[in-house]
């Protein structure tokens, strides 16, 4: 964000003095950190409208919270750290004590900066209670965004009429997040049953034919419902950036 733009945002009493500095001092920090085995990109958001997120599996608790706290330390920014187990959280939380866990999600959250809310409301919906899992972790990333988030899960194509009861929800969304694994019909359903642009998410839940995930993920591909777009295979965190740029850009 430019300079002018921060204080015009204070001069229309959009943004405090104190939170006007620590967007400055980020504007003319450096943009990244070198930590030797990351580089932390503090710039992200400028850019992009969201923080670097951390992606846990495969890093030590320990780089997970060095990142965490120089991600904090500037004062600008919340942090959000998807893939974590509890037990990463339990020292997570030692080293940082306002840190929150959703454990569905396995996201690990500090938040110390009040995120600017959408109106727009996002939809997240799955089909089976195994997929879960990757919804929460769709719905988690979209709140901790500012989005206007909702469920609806269950509803799988084996009991169509759970979601035909339901299609005000669909049109009363702006984006609907549609989770599902096993063939992975349930987006093409939604797809041709509403306006609302439709993310599709695959998930790996199913017997041996569904080869973790890639059979849904081809049916999602090729759906014949039109306006249904698909992410990769578990990826509720991805769905859900998506949509808050979607909702966020709405009127832009």
């Amino acid at each position: 964000m430019e300079a002018s733009e921060i204080l015009r945002r204070v001069a229309a009493g959009a943004l405090s003095v104190g939170d006007a500095e620590a967007e400055l001092n980020a504007v003319y920090a450096p943009p990244f950190d070198d930590l030797g085995y990351a580089t932390v990109d503090h710039a992200r958001k400028a850019r992009t409208g969201a923080s670097e997120v951390i992606y846990c599996a495969g890093k030590t608790t320990g780089q997970i919270i060095g990142v965490m706290q120089n991600m904090l330390s500037r004062g600008t920014q919340n942090v959000l750290a998807t893939r974590a187990a509890a037990e990463v959280f339990a020292e997570v939380a030692s080293a940082i004590p306002d840190a929150r866990y959703s454990e569905a999600a396995r996201i690990i959250s500090v938040e110390r900066r009040p995120e600017p809310r959408s109106s727009a409301p996002v939809l997240i919906l799955c089909a089976g209670t195994s997929d879960i899992p990757v919804a929460e972790e769709a719905f988690v990333t979209a709140d901790f965004h500012g989005c206007d988030v909702r469920r609806l899960y269950d509803v799988g194509v084996a009991g169509i009429h759970r979601l035909l009861a339901r299609l005000d929800i669909l049109e009363e969304a702006a984006v609907i997040v549609v989770i599902a694994g096993m063939e992975g019909a349930l987006a093409s359903v939604v797809g041709g049953l509403t306006s609302r642009p439709v993310i599709a998410v695959p998930t790996s839940i199913g017997y041996g034919a569904n080869f973790g995930g890639l059979a849904a993920l081809l049916a999602m591909l090729n759906s014949c419902a039109s306006g249904v777009g698909v992410v990769n295979i578990d990826n509720g965190f991805g769905a859900a950036m998506l949509a808050v740029k979607i909702v966020k850009n709405i009127g832009k």
